[in-house]
């Protein structure tokens, strides 16, 4: 708490003078700070000004308190708080010391003025208090602070009220002997020459400070000869501010055109760095969690289109990904239905037309040999992220959010979202992701499954009759940080043991996909659970999967960002698992 006071007494104590600058807020203070003066000064003028209202004890100590603690917290050097006359009597002093020495302010300022005081540079009433009470304050003050850092600077208005050196003499000296840490001599004179005469005659041994307002051409080399240990350049902020507003504001309204000003303001992002804006982002990202911060999503849309299938014609510039149904691309309503449920590290496996690829928020990773490899080489491009909780969506799937919803609810290291619709209508020459499960499907069509219950026995495209599957594997599995690294060491393995031979249905690791190594899990003993689904999703692989999703989404009522798939009575009431040519590299996309 009291770092700041050090810090300040440091300063004063170096050869080279202190120099402060006025500041009314946190931005003001942080460009104080930016342009390397050593202190802040928290000054009453401008914080008054920024009200709006006279700088005459119309704002309560709690206001500039207020202030003062937003200054200080934005700045990483002193601050001296302006503390006018110490807002009334020696126990009004008191409880100013406590507060402002608790928010973390180095010093304060207090002037031997009457209460209500008003500014120095006011034409009229400048009336001192009497010496003894002032004292008094000075004491009270000094008594009431916990560190022996914060420092009390006893402000004289002796010049300024008119009573001349002689008074500037004797109050200062005694304000010393009350305690006070510094004396800060103030003057309205439009030379120095009085503020010089003061020092040459002064005696005491704690710092001098003072503030040039009225004698703008003294230098800082010629205070620091004369013995001054501190000054301020109380108020240039908020001057600086109003006449640059007044012009610029000016000449928009009168050219009716930001162009006209652009030039003369700065650029937003000065204003965010100001704000701290990088910190903020990423203090949010390591501290503000959500449900699901912890998954990392993987989308293969890395293929390049072999069916010679009229949506071909489609896909000639642009992955199926990013093929467009109904004013929106289908990897984009993925990623809306994704954000929808808190998961945003959303990580896309590019490769045919990457550069057609381009969602914000979505951090895209290019699989350099699309061409010729398949979705297991795809999907481990992204093989740094196997040490987290993961979820490997296909990318030629639609999907609502209930679904994800459900998937994220299982329980177990490797869960897959599987249908048993896919018989009906079966046709042979699609390729199908086929599962036999550890306990056969339950007859009728109405089944409540809201676990992963089951597990898968077999997977596969090529080695499994359709009379032998249980379901179908629809593209979606949830790894939790367990599974995926065991699937990683399981992938690290087989990279070694199957780089030139067969892998399961593929002729060797590099051409496998995502169910060969889920197989060579299951061979391992690694449990793959099965979550049992029949609506909410479809895949698009041909032109008649494509029809299809436009007319659903037409025909669909909007729901947020997420296309409504599925009701129980719906369109999409019996699941949409068309399955047509894969993708070359096998990821469908």
């Amino acid at each position: 708490m009291h770092q700041k006071a050090q810090m300040l007494r440091r300063l004063l104590a170096r050869a080279e003078i202190v120099q402060a600058a006025g500041a009314h807020n946190g931005l003001s203070a942080r460009l104080v700070e930016q342009t390397g003066f050593d202190a802040v000064w928290a000054s009453g003028l401008e914080i008054s000004a920024a009200q709006a209202v006279p700088d005459a004890n119309i704002l309560t100590m709690k206001d500039y308190l207020e202030a003062a603690s937003i200054i200080n917290e934005a700045v990483n050097i002193p601050v001296i708080a302006d503390c006018d006359t110490g807002y009334g009597n020696a126990n009004n002093v008191i409880r100013l010391v406590k507060k402002y020495e608790a928010a973390g302010i180095a010093a304060i300022c207090i002037e031997d003025k009457c209460f209500p005081k008003v500014n120095s540079y006011i034409p009229g009433r400048q009336e001192l208090a009497p010496l003894a009470e002032f004292v008094g304050k000075i004491r009270a003050a000094k008594d009431a602070q916990v560190s022996e850092d914060f420092m009390v600077i006893a402000r004289t208005e002796a010049l300024i009220a008119g009573w001349g050196l002689e008074e500037a003499w004797r109050r200062a000296e005694a304000y010393v002997e009350a305690g006070a840490d510094a004396i800060l001599i103030h003057s309205k004179a439009k030379t120095p020459d009085e503020i010089k005469a003061f020092i040459q005659g002064w005696s005491g041994s704690v710092p001098l400070v003072v503030v040039p307002t009225s004698y703008p051409q003294v230098t800082v080399q010629q205070l620091q000869a004369w013995g001054v240990r501190l000054v301020i350049y109380a108020n240039v902020g908020v001057r600086a501010a109003v006449q640059a507003m007044s012009r610029v504001l000016a000449r928009l309204r009168q050219a009716g055109s930001l162009l006209a000003v652009e030039t003369d303001i700065a650029p937003l992002q000065t204003i965010f760095d100001l704000q701290e804006m990088s910190r903020f982002q990423a203090e949010g990202k390591k501290y503000l969690r959500q449900a699901h911060d912890n998954y990392a999503v993987i989308i293969p849309a890395a293929g390049q289109p072999q069916s010679n299938d009229p949506l071909d014609d489609l896909l000639a510039d642009r992955p199926v990904a990013m093929l467009e149904l109904q004013g929106k691309s289908l990897l984009q309503r993925n990623v809306e239905t994704l954000r929808q449920i808190g998961l945003h590290q959303i990580n896309v496996i590019t490769g045919y037309r990457a550069e057609a690829v381009n969602l914000d928020g979505v951090n895209k990773i290019f699989n350099p040999d699309f061409s010729r490899g398949h979705i297991l080489h795809s999907i481990m491009q992204a093989r740094e992220l196997f040490d987290q909780d993961l979820l490997i969506l296909y990318g030629d799937i639609l999907f609502e959010a209930f679904l994800l919803q459900k998937l994220l609810a299982a329980q177990g290291d490797i869960v897959l979202v599987v249908d048993n619709s896919f018989a009906q209508g079966y046709n042979p020459s699609k390729n199908l992701d086929l599962v036999v499960a550890k306990e056969k499907p339950q007859p009728g069509k109405r089944r409540f499954r809201p676990q992963a219950s089951n597990q898968a026995v077999r997977i596969g495209q090529k080695t499994i009759a359709s009379h032998e599957a249980d379901y179908e594997f629809v593209g979606m599995a949830k790894l939790s940080r367990t599974g995926s690294k065991r699937l990683r060491e399981i992938y690290d393995d087989c990279q070694r043991l199957f780089r030139e031979q067969p892998f399961h249905e593929a002729p060797n690791i590099f051409q496998a996909s995502f169910t060969d190594l889920l197989q060579e899990g299951i061979d391992r003993g690694l449990p793959v659970q099965l979550l049992e689904v029949n609506s909410g999703w479809m895949e698009i692989q041909n032109w008649q999967d494509y029809q299809r999703a436009c007319q659903l989404l037409a025909q669909a009522r909007p729901r947020l960002a997420t296309p409504a798939l599925a009701t129980a009575a719906g369109p999409m009431a019996q699941p949409l698992a068309w399955s047509g040519s894969r993708c070359q590299d096998g990821s469908m996309v």
